[in-house]
C-alpha cells in the first residue's frame, strides 16, 4: 500500500535556521501505520527531504480485512453513520447532530427544502435546527432585511426553538433573543458538544471543531436537505495531525499559530483534510482560543478541525449545555496522512499579507507598511479574549491611537462583557473604559459586521482603497469591500500595536 505523503518542511523567506517547523521526516512516520510488522520504505532524493511517498508491506490477513485504529473525525463519522469502522475516502450517510443557517444562506435553504419536500413539510427535528441572523443585519438594504423576514417565518412557521431574532435594528440590546455571530453564538449557548456532527450553511462553522466534535461548512442543497431527513452524504476525510508544543511566549495568541501553519502548508495545504490540533500548547489553550484556531482551518482548504475535548472542554460546557454527550480520541495507532510538529515557543508575531492568508510574514518584517485603519472583530477576533488582548497592549502603551480603530463584539455577551469585566492589571478598568481612553470608535452593534464587506452602509466597511489590518479571517480582494483594499490578518496584539503607531507593528514593542 502506499500513502501519499504531503511535504511538511517546505522551505519560507521567514524560516531561520532554527525554524519551529519540523519536516515529517524528523517527526517519524510510526504515526503512519498501525502494524508492528510492517517494514517502511521512504523513496526521495538526495538532495531534498521531502518524503515522497511510505510503503506499508503485510503478510496476507488469514483471519479476512484487518481494521486499523481510527482518528478522532473517524470515529465521529463512525459513531454518525452506525458503523463500526471507517476509512477515508469512504462515502457514508450521517446522522446530523445539529443544523445552523443565517441570514445570507437561510433564505436559499428553506426555499431548496420546500421545493423538495413540499411547502407543508416540517423539518426533521425543531430543536436540532438552529437559525441565526448575525450578517447583514445593521444596514437599511431592503434585500438584506427581507432575507431576515424570511427566516423569521420561517422559524415561527416551523416552531424553530432555537431562533436568535432581531426586530429592533435601532438598539441591538432590545432584542434579548438576538446574539450575534452564528459561530461564537453556538459555543455560548451550548450547541457545540464533543462527539457530535455539527453542519452549517457557513465556511467557519469548522470553529466548532475546537469541542472535539465534527463541524463544517455545507451548501445550501445539502442544508435543504438536511432540513428535511436530518441526515447527509459526507466523505471521511484523512487526518493532518499538528503537534504543537512549547510555552506560550505571552506575546503570541492563536491567530499566530494558524497564521503559521496556513503558511506552511499553503491555502490547498489541506483540501478536504482533517486537521487534528494537540500537544501541551494546544492543552493550554482557552476555549475561545481553540477556536480561533479551528476557525480558520477552512482557509487552508480543511475539511474540519478538532481539537480534543479535555477538562477546559468540559468546564466551558458544564454551565452551557444538559445534554449528554460522549468524547472521542483518536487511538494509539491511527493513521494520519502526515504529521507536523511545532516548536510554539521559537514562533514570533505574524501577519498574513495581502491578498491571501498564506501569504505569511514577520510583523517586523513589514513595520514600513503604512495602514489607514485597524478591524478587531468577526468569528476568528472578536471575542471576549480578543478584546481583552488588545486592550493589554493599549493598557501598556498608555498612547491614543494614530489610525481609526472599529471594534465589533462578536455577540451580545461580548459586547456586555467589554462595558462589565475588568481587564487584568488594569485597576479594575474595562475593556470599554481603555478603548475610549485610547481613542479607538465605540464598540458597535454585534455581527459579523464588515469582515466580508456587506451592504455599503455597514459599520466600518472598507469603502476606499485603504490598507488595514484586522483580526478577520480572509484578505482576498474585496473582502472587506472596496476591490483594492489591502487586509493584513493579525492577532489582537498585533492589530492593537498596529494601530497605536499607524503602520503593521510588532506587539512586542508595546508588551516587553
Amino acid at each position: 500500500m502506499v500513502i501519499s505523503s504531503m511535504a511538511a518542511a517546505a522551505s519560507s523567506s521567514i524560516s531561520s535556521a532554527s525554524s519551529p517547523f519540523v519536516s515529517q521526516k524528523d517527526a517519524g512516520v510510526s504515526q503512519f501505520l498501525s502494524h508492528p510488522s510492517s517494514s517502511i520504505k521512504i523513496a526521495h532524493k538526495k538532495e531534498s527531504t521531502k518524503i515522497m511517498s511510505v510503503m506499508a508491506e503485510r503478510k496476507p490477513s488469514a483471519t479476512g480485512s484487518v481494521k486499523t485504529g481510527m482518528t478522532m473525525t473517524e470515529k465521529i463519522f463512525s459513531r454518525a453513520s452506525e458503523k463500526s469502522h471507517v476509512s477515508p475516502g469512504e462515502n457514508v450517510w450521517v446522522n446530523v447532530d445539529v443544523l445552523m443557517t443565517h441570514d445570507v444562506c437561510g433564505p436559499g435553504s428553506i426555499g431548496i427544502f420546500k421545493k423538495e419536500f413540499g411547502n407543508d413539510a416540517k423539518v426533521w427535528d425543531r430543536e436540532k435546527v438552529v437559525i441565526i441572523p448575525d450578517h447583514y443585519i445593521f444596514t437599511s438594504d431592503e434585500r438584506a432585511n427581507r432575507n431576515v423576514d424570511i427566516i423569521r417565518e420561517f422559524s415561527h412557521e416551523q416552531g424553530i426553538k432555537y431562533f436568535y431574532d432581531i426586530k429592533d435594528l435601532s438598539d441591538f440590546r432590545a432584542n434579548p433573543d438576538y446574539k450575534g455571530v452564528c459561530h461564537v453564538a453556538l459555543a455560548q449557548e451550548g450547541h457545540c458538544r464533543p462527539g457530535e456532527v455539527l453542519l452549517g450553511t457557513d465556511s467557519h462553522t469548522c470553529t466548532a471543531g475546537a469541542f472535539g466534535q465534527f463541524a463544517t461548512g455545507i451548501g445550501n442543497t445539502d442544508a435543504g436537505f438536511v432540513l428535511g431527513t436530518g441526515k447527509a452524504l459526507l466523505k471521511v476525510p484523512p487526518t493532518l495531525r499538528f503537534v504543537l508544543d512549547g510555552e506560550m511566549p505571552d506575546y503570541l495568541l492563536a491567530k499566530d499559530l494558524i497564521l503559521q501553519i496556513i503558511g506552511e502548508i499553503s491555502v490547498s495545504g489541506a483540501t478536504y483534510k482533517a486537521m487534528e490540533f494537540v500537544g501541551s500548547t494546544i492543552e493550554s489553550l482557552t476555549m475561545e482560543e481553540r477556536m480561533t484556531l479551528c476557525s480558520m482551518v477552512v482557509e487552508a482548504g480543511g475539511k474540519n478541525g478538532i481539537v480534543p475535548a479535555d477538562a477546559t472542554t468540559f468546564e466551558y460546557l458544564e454551565t452551557r449545555t444538559s445534554v449528554p454527550y460522549e468524547p472521542v480520541y483518536s487511538d494509539e495507532h491511527a493513521r494520519f496522512l502526515a504529521e507536523y510538529r511545532i516548536d510554539v515557543s521559537k514562533l514570533e508575531p505574524l501577519v498574513a499579507k495581502p491578498h491571501s492568508p498564506d501569504n505569511r510574514a514577520l510583523a517586523r518584517e513589514c513595520k514600513d507598511v503604512k495602514i489607514d485603519r485597524v478591524y478587531i472583530g468577526s468569528c476568528t477576533g472578536g471575542k471576549t479574549e480578543d478584546f481583552l488582548a488588545a486592550a493589554k497592549v493599549f493598557l501598556a502603551s498608555g498612547e491614543k491611537v494614530k489610525v481609526p480603530t472599529f471594534l465589533v463584539p462578536a455577540t451580545q455577551k461580548v459586547w456586555m462583557d467589554l462595558y462589565s469585566l475588568p481587564v487584568p492589571g488594569a485597576g479594575g478598568k474595562t475593556c470599554s473604559q481603555i478603548f475610549e481612553a485610547a481613542g479607538c470608535d465605540t464598540p458597535t452593534s454585534p455581527s459579523c459586521g464588515a469582515c466580508l464587506g456587506g451592504p455599503k452602509d455597514t459599520y466600518a466597511r472598507i469603502n476606499e482603497p485603504q490598507v488595514c489590518v484586522s483580526t478577520t479571517n480572509r484578505n482576498f480582494p474585496g473582502r472587506m469591500g472596496h476591490k483594492d483594499g489591502q487586509i493584513y490578518l493579525a492577532s489582537p496584539y498585533t492589530a492593537a500595536a498596529s494601530a497605536l503607531t499607524g503602520f503593521v507593528s510588532d506587539p512586542r514593542d508595546f508588551l516587553r
